[in-house]
């Protein structure tokens, strides 16, 4: 399928989707990525939900990283150049929603890219792959391009993977894992 067809399928399943079944699903998400051998990095990126887009409630995964006394980083959204620029969370960190509903930390201690060890990349689906569709808007590819080449890339999903996402870019990062809540992808 085109990333296109992909956006809208899994925005309209995700929008028969209850409260109920995002908050149980987000919790079995995190018990799954307990289970994967990623715990010992330093530095550990970590998405905030739209939660009118019905993501992931990635609460459950910022527990297990406090509990492991992790340095967690959350990023702010430029539109304007489709760039991100991450922040060490911590006690004093206020965070707000942009214009797009997105939770983001208003400003902080700023972590440059070549800290951070693993990245939680929020998306609406993915391929047998590794593949990935987010919103279109480029921000996580730009972001992981930017990256260290080790860094791991898991992303969380309610559901499966598709077979094959057909009109992939060259410049499209491909995930490591994306870790549902029944399953742990590893490409």
């Amino acid at each position: 399928m085109l990333k296109k067809e992909l956006r809208q399928k899994y925005k309209e399943l995700r929008k028969q989707l209850s409260e109920n079944e995002i908050e149980e699903w987000s919790l079995q998400i995190a018990n799954q990525l307990i289970r994967l051998d990623i715990w010992q990095h330093s530095f550990y990126h970590l998405f905030l939900p739209i939660e009118s887009q019905k993501e992931v409630n990635t609460e459950y995964i910022l527990q297990v990283l406090a509990g492991k006394d992790k340095n967690i980083v959350l990023s702010k959204s430029d539109f304007s150049t489709r760039e991100m620029t991450h922040f060490l969370l911590t006690d004093n960190t206020t965070i707000k929603k942009n214009e797009y509903d997105i939770p983001e930390p208003i400003d902080g201690l700023e972590v440059l890219v070549s800290k951070i060890d693993v990245v939680f990349v929020p998306l609406l689906a993915f391929d047998e792959k590794g593949n990935r569709v987010g919103y279109g808007k480029g921000f996580y590819d730009k972001f992981l391009a930017a990256c260290k080449p080790e860094i791991l890339k898991i992303g969380v999903s309610f559901f499966e993977s598709e077979k094959v996402i057909s009109d992939v870019l060259n410049t499209d990062i491909q995930l490591d894992f994306c870790v549902t809540p029944t399953k742990v992808y590893n490409f």
